[in-house]
């Protein structure tokens, strides 16, 4: 009697550069589960992250990944889908709060092994999706508001984040580890958090879409703060269709954060690739890099822009940056306030409930916590007055008038513009603890200190190093954004996975 082989299994679905899309589909029409791409990512995070070329970019792993994972199988079987994100493993940045086995700690050993005492919005609505939260990553510490001079991508609980596109250069910050994890195929997709810059800019040094929303479209419940004016979660990825369907599910009202009961319906999206067609983009020259590569990127994509059907007004006169100093005075009034409302709300057991709290504790532990930087930033903090101060309010309203009326909102209205583009920074510097960040120019200012949404997507390289276009628009307008991004992402197809090279420059 003969008997026949069973069919082997299908492999597990790739996973260098596979898009989250590309793996719901796989899971669908069964060549994949959710444990089994939980397992794989979890290999392929000992392998890369921490061996093989180190790139230290995730803080804490979830012990009850593999466990979500095959309830969520489970439920799949049973014929229960929560979402379109059903079984995707996904990373988040260790500001957010997750009511879990894993610590959020923001990066400081003042927190080291705090456990939230609930979900951050953000981490609820990813589990009500489907989505399982993998891990949780590295960042720049207290999501770089500590000192003038700090490093990006280090903090004293999880060290330092190196780039895989060369790993002696910066991955900027905050959101650094998601920014590596995500450009390395850690996760289908991670979330990270920007106050100024801090997702577009990771997101453009690491060769990644990354979108920051409106502020109140995305809930700032549960995320450890620097300053609620600015302060917003937002997608990291690798294409613009998985930003699209990650911040589907993260945006939305929450009753916990009353700025976002008064945002306008989500809607849908209205991907095409003809989005480009008729509109007004125009372009911030103040915002170039000075680099004469960078920038002749950029202008090849601009002349691309065109082709695809977009009128260029060259140059789109967006004023500087005349109230750098006033968004500092109100980035920490706020700090000082928003940090201990947080830490009385999500973790009152911890040793630390206020700003002096931690000042303190970083004097105490100076070796480990300050080995580098210091903390003049927090101090500066702690010596203002409240949100009631002449020097907040009067701060605050410079901030509104300066990046709005006398800012973007000019440009918009009187050149009758869809959106502004510029190169969102330069390429990665090289990492150096002694002196600091060089990170140089960045066009994340206008639409942080705004308020309004910004994508970023890959332009192309100078000398290996990925460098992104931006694109801001008015407040509420991130589906028109990213309908733009994937019509210039589809035609250009820049994106290309890191080769972890170990030096940049020649000995």
């Amino acid at each position: 009697m003969a008997f026949r082989r069973s069919p082997a299994p299908p492999p597990v679905f790739p996973l260098e550069e596979a898009s989250a899309s590309s793996l719901a589909k796989a899971m669908a029409e069964g060549h994949a589960t959710s444990e089994k791409l939980t397992d794989a990512y979890l290999a392929r995070i000992e392998s890369i992250d921490r061996h093989g070329p180190r790139l230290n970019s995730i803080i804490e792993l979830n012990p009850e990944a593999v466990a979500l994972a095959k309830t969520l199988d489970a439920e799949r079987k049973a014929g229960h889908l929560r979402g379109p994100l059903h079984g995707l493993p996904v990373l988040i940045k260790d500001n957010i709060a997750t009511g879990d086995r894993m610590s959020t700690t923001a990066g400081s050993l003042a927190l080291h092994g705090v456990r939230a005492v609930r979900d951050a919005h953000v981490a609820k609505r990813l589990r009500d999706a489907g989505a399982v939260i993998l891990g949780k990553t590295n960042l720049s510490e207290w999501a770089n508001i500590r000192s003038t001079r700090s490093t990006s991508g280090w903090s004293g609980r999880g060290g330092l984040t190196r780039n895989p596109y060369a790993l002696d250069r910066s991955t900027s910050g905050s959101s650094s580890g998601t920014g590596a994890a995500i450009a390395a195929s850690l996760a289908a997709f991670g979330v990270g958090t920007e106050t100024d810059g801090s997702i577009v800019s990771p997101s453009s040094i690491n060769g990644l879409v990354g979108l920051k929303p409106t502020v109140g479209r995305v809930s700032r419940d549960g995320i450890i703060p620097i300053a609620h004016s600015q302060d917003t979660a937002g997608p990291m990825t690798r294409t613009v269709a998985d930003a699209a369907l990650l911040y589907a599910a993260l945006a939305g009202p929450d009753a916990a954060d009353p700025v976002t009961l008064g945002a306008p319906a989500v809607g849908e999206p209205q991907m095409s690739p003809d989005a480009l067609k008729g509109v007004r983009l125009g372009v911030a020259r103040a915002y170039f890099t000075r680099f004469d590569e960078a920038d002749a990127v950029i202008d090849k994509a601009i002349d691309k822009l065109r082709a695809l059907g977009a009128e260029i007004v060259d140059d789109a006169a967006l004023p500087s940056r005349s109230y750098r100093d006033a968004e500092l005075s109100v980035l920490l009034h706020e700090l000082k306030h928003d940090l201990a409302l947080w830490l009385r709300t999500f973790a009152p057991h911890a040793p630390v409930q206020t700003l002096a709290d931690v000042i303190a504790f970083n004097e105490a532990h100076r070796e480990q916590e300050m080995p580098w930087f210091g903390q003049e930033l927090f101090q500066q903090a702690q010596a203002l007055g409240g949100l009631d101060s002449p020097a907040y309010t009067e701060a605050l309203a410079r901030c509104i008038q300066g990046s709005r009326a006398e800012g973007l909102d000019k440009v918009f209205e009187g050149q009758r513009l869809d959106a502004v583009i510029a190169p969102t920074g330069g390429v990665a510097w090289l990492i150096d603890p002694t002196a600091g960040d060089h990170f140089g120019s960045s066009f994340a200012g206008p639409a942080a200190v705004a308020g309004y949404p910004h994508l970023t997507v890959p332009a192309g390289f100078v000398r290996g190093l990925p460098i992104g276009l931006s694109f801001v628009g008015p407040a509420w307008s991130e589906w028109r954004l990213l309908a733009m991004g994937q019509a210039f992402e589809q035609a250009t197809r820049h994106r290309r996975a890191p080769k972890y090279v170990k030096r940049s420059v020649p000995l």
